[in-house]
């Protein structure tokens, strides 16, 4: 019979990896599709501009704490962290670009554009205001309205694409578990 333990990293790794993956899938899909389609437009960004923060750190430390409980250890995963030359697998290899494009894309929503975007958020109310015309309304618009307007998208747009990448790479990293699990199942 086999042993079930919290003390193998290995459980807080498939943990980490099954947070990251469901919060992304919930956030993406279903919580902000559901908040943009019954909110008013100002408490829909509101919202969105506190859980973007939340949502990011969390998608920025899930793929650490999957980094550190790798199955077969964090050394074999990013050989440097080992004063021993380590030598990776194929597998392994694969592993560091997803985890690390799950990292890489999270830091990139945490630190740069989730902040750039609220930063033109802001700018954009202050220019309603001066407008007397939200942001969303018909047209036509100010001459700076429509270059903030279109600074917005362009972020969003980026954030959104940087979300769908790191999307992937959660994806085809559920492909590459599923496939390791595949093997130990056939090897029972």
């Amino acid at each position: 019979m086999a042993s079930y333990s919290f003390k193998n990293p290995a459980t807080y790794h498939l943990l980490s990896y099954g947070t990251l993956l469901g919060s992304t899938l919930f956030q993406s899909f279903i919580a902000g599709v559901v908040a943009f389609k019954v909110l008013p437009r100002p408490q829909f960004s509101t919202l969105q501009k506190h859980t973007f923060p939340v949502y990011f750190t969390l998608q920025t430390v899930t793929p650490l704490a999957m980094l550190l409980t790798y199955p077969s250890g964090a050394s074999r995963l990013v050989p440097y962290l080992s004063s021993t030359p380590v030598l990776q697998s194929p597998t392994d290899r694969l592993n560091v670009w997803l985890i690390g494009t799950m990292l890489v894309t999270a830091v990139a929503n945490l630190v740069y554009v989730g902040p750039k975007t609220t930063e033109i958020m802001k700018i954009r109310k202050h220019q309603e205001t001066r407008d007397g015309k939200a942001a969303y309304d018909k047209g036509p618009h100010s001459e700076e309205m429509q270059k903030l307007n279109r600074k917005f998208s362009i972020l969003h747009g980026i954030s959104s694409i940087t979300n769908l990448v790191g999307l992937g790479a959660m994806i085809w990293y559920g492909a590459v578990l599923g496939a390791g699990l595949s093997l130990q199942h056939v090897a029972l």
